[in-house]
């Protein structure tokens, strides 16, 4: 890898609940459009192209691409899960990088069902036979609880039993992603609410209530990564980079009987670990982040796992409100997956444009003060955990 690569735009169609959503092909054109507007540029200067979706036909990226144009690219469909989004900007960032390619497009979409994800593929191996036997080896049968609220309503559980906390502190995290979102025009979901609010709603399982969990959601998003070159020839801003990037994936100490392990915790920590080193960043330097809250609980395990506080400290971190403005890092500005929901293949994207405009300064109301750098943190269960790196150089 010789190139550091360029975000020189990005783009966001304003995320919806199922019932009042477009779709996604439509969805797609708007955050493209905006991506390239944003950049200074048409798709004719695009060389590649990498789509990202979970639910969906095999070739949809191409499709919501040819209503922005036709121009005969290569076109690449991504599926990892709820990583699919920053898996797609990683694929983007490795071809800038190596030299393949001066000006490639990122941008990921998905059109949601209500209700929990499920399974749509049932008459083949599941990808999720290791994880509900390890669960069930320490739970046993919990009965017809969905999968995803099952092991991070689980993951919760160990945290608390591990370090002696309450469980209602998960519910400040809600209150907090609320409060954040209220900023964001993109969001779902912006209305306040109370910790009384979130610990009275509908339990789901384990310490988790349905106001912890995040919604399905509508979405698209992009990113256009360049080379320093393609920037400079063009005259395109180049003061957003990407300067350390890692994508790790299960080892078998994911089914060795640890539920925070279970939902990632070992892959978040040793991707962390690898862009904190390439970047010489100290994690305690990091003024933003935006991490994957698809569940309160795994708000609360990434803070650990990213370094942004030491092991059991959560509470103390979230108590001295050093996980929000006037604390020590601002974790997900823009509401998070909680409150500006979480379309699976656009939430990285989603995160990355959040973490561009907050590095530019154009983050409005949610601008978060002195950020030299930016952290992003994206998993999918199957698994992949993507940490990205951003920089503002000067």
């Amino acid at each position: 890898m010789t190139e550091r690569a360029v975000v020189a735009g990005v783009g966001m169609a304003p995320f919806a609940t199922p019932s009042k959503s477009d779709s996604y092909d439509v969805l797609a054109e708007k955050a493209v459009r905006a991506a390239l507007a944003d950049a200074g540029i048409d798709l004719a200067a695009v060389q590649q192209a990498y789509a990202g979706y979970v639910y969906g036909d095999s070739t949809s990226g191409q499709n919501a691409l040819y209503r922005v144009g036709m121009t005969g690219i290569p076109v690449v469909n991504v599926n990892n899960n709820c990583s699919t989004g920053s898996s797609a900007l990683f694929l983007a960032r490795q071809a800038v990088a190596s030299g393949a390619a001066d000006c490639v497009l990122a941008f990921g979409f998905e059109q949601m069902e209500r209700g929990a994800l499920k399974a749509h593929w049932d008459d083949r191996p599941s990808a999720f036979t290791r994880f509900d036997e390890a669960f069930a080896r320490e739970l046993g049968d919990v009965g017809d609880v969905p999968a995803a609220p099952r092991y991070f309503g689980a993951a919760g559980t160990a945290y608390c039993d591990k370090y002696g906390m309450d469980p209602a502190v998960f519910a400040q995290v809600s209150v907090k992603s609320r409060r954040h979102a209220a900023a964001n025009p993109y969001a779902v979901f912006t209305a306040p609410v109370t910790v009384e609010e979130v610990l009275g709603s509908p339990p789901i399982f384990g310490p988790l209530t349905r106001l912890q969990c995040c919604p399905p959601t509508c979405g698209a998003a992009a990113a256009v990564v360049v080379s320093e070159a393609f920037a400079r020839a063009r005259g395109l801003r180049a003061d957003v980079v990407i300067s350390a990037q890692a994508m790790t994936t299960d080892t078998s100490a994911s089914f060795d009987g640890d539920l925070m392990r279970l939902v990632g915790y070992d892959m978040t920590a040793a991707a962390a670990r690898q862009v904190y080193e390439s970047a010489g960043v100290n994690p305690r330097d990091v003024r933003v982040v935006e991490l994957h809250d698809c569940f309160t609980t795994n708000e609360v395990i990434s803070y650990e796992a990213l370094g942004l506080t030491d092991e059991g400290t959560a509470e103390k971190f979230i108590a001295d409100g050093d996980n929000t403005y006037g604390g020590r890092v601002v974790t997900n500005p823009s509401g998070g997956l909680l409150s500006k929901g979480h379309p699976l293949g656009a939430t990285g994207l989603a995160q990355c444009a959040e973490l561009v405009w907050q590095l530019r300064g154009q983050a409005g109301a949610r601008q978060v003060d002195d950020v030299p750098v930016a952290l992003q943190h994206n998993i999918g269960l199957g698994g992949a955990a993507v940490i990205t790196l951003y920089e503002k150089l000067s």
